[in-house]
């Protein structure tokens, strides 16, 4: 595991960073991120965020020295799982509206959603293959984290510079 200490260092603090920069940037356009709540705008922020502590969190409980294998698969679980099932959640109710709207706004919504469970997906897969084939499963995670972040700063992009357009 000591291998892998730099990683995680280094992801814990570049999504320290990075969820304090889409928190800011997020409160800086609330008001318009708000107003446009048929848009989705709120419920991206929310994904953006949670995409981010994710990565923070899991980065942080696998940098605690002495875990067992076992131990860290439940917890990058808990947090894949968690992660996953609040991005769904947030998606589902904005597909119960999907009738409202805009039909310009669908194909973007529907690409959101794509992009926001290919990127939480391996967090979830990486503490089951932790649980069940050991280390390996870490290489999940890795995937998990890059896609979860890029997609992060994707929905970020549009928070904080295509809302001003």
């Amino acid at each position: 595991m000591e291998q892998w200490h730099d990683f995680f260092l280094a992801t814990s603090a570049a999504a320290g960073v990075l969820t304090g920069l889409v928190f800011v940037g997020v409160s800086i356009n609330l008001e318009k991120i708000v107003s446009q709540s048929d848009s989705g705008l709120p419920g991206r922020a929310a994904e953006a965020l949670i995409m981010l502590l994710a990565v923070l969190t899991a980065s942080i409980l696998l940098l605690v020295p002495g875990q067992s294998v076992s131990l860290m698969g439940m917890e990058v679980l808990v947090v894949g799982v968690a992660a996953y099932a609040w991005i769904v959640t947030i998606q589902a109710l904005h597909l119960r509206n999907l009738s409202t709207i805009p039909s310009y706004l669908r194909k973007p919504l529907l690409l959101r959603i794509t992009f926001a469970q290919i990127a939480t997906l391996p967090n979830v897969i990486a503490g089951i293959a932790l649980l069940t084939v050991g280390f390996g499963g870490l290489y999940w995670l890795v995937a998990g984290m890059v896609l979860s972040t890029l997609a992060a700063m994707f929905d970020a992009w549009v928070l904080l510079v295509e809302i001003n357009r």
